[in-house]
């Protein structure tokens, strides 16, 4: 049987504000549905991934800023750092470990991400 991972909640406090910064990343807006008052759904997807975020409202009970290490995979992590920066993106400098290589970033709200090279520029590398 697969299982397929197919939409992650991103809680945040401003619908619009996080939809602008991840269309930004460069995600693409797959949906936006204002169901009713109290619900909202918009759904994004990054280039590539077959796997989605929704942001919006009534979509979860989470506090904004709280998701912590959601995370992506490059092929390469210096394409993907300058990349982000190119984009107005603040992150961290990137990162060897002996299992890849790292960016970070946070969205506006706080939820942080870790963009992953699983082969690590530098193999002997630690942490």
């Amino acid at each position: 049987m697969d299982i397929k991972l197919e939409l992650v909640a991103v809680p945040v406090t401003d619908v619009d504000r996080a939809k602008a910064f991840y269309e930004q990343l460069g995600f693409h807006a797959d949906h936006d549905v204002t169901v009713s008052d109290d619900i909202r759904f918009v759904q994004l997807t990054p280039p590539g991934s077959a796997c989605s975020i929704a942001v919006g409202r009534g979509l979860t009970r989470m506090a904004p800023g709280s998701l912590d290490n959601l995370q992506v995979v490059v092929k390469d992590i210096e394409e993907a750092h300058a990349d982000l920066r190119g984009r107005g993106v603040e992150t961290t400098a990137i990162q060897d470990m002996p299992w890849g290589s790292f960016v970070y970033f946070s969205d506006p709200d706080g939820n942080r991400w870790s963009v992953q090279q699983t082969t690590p520029r530098n193999a002997g590398a630690q942490a």
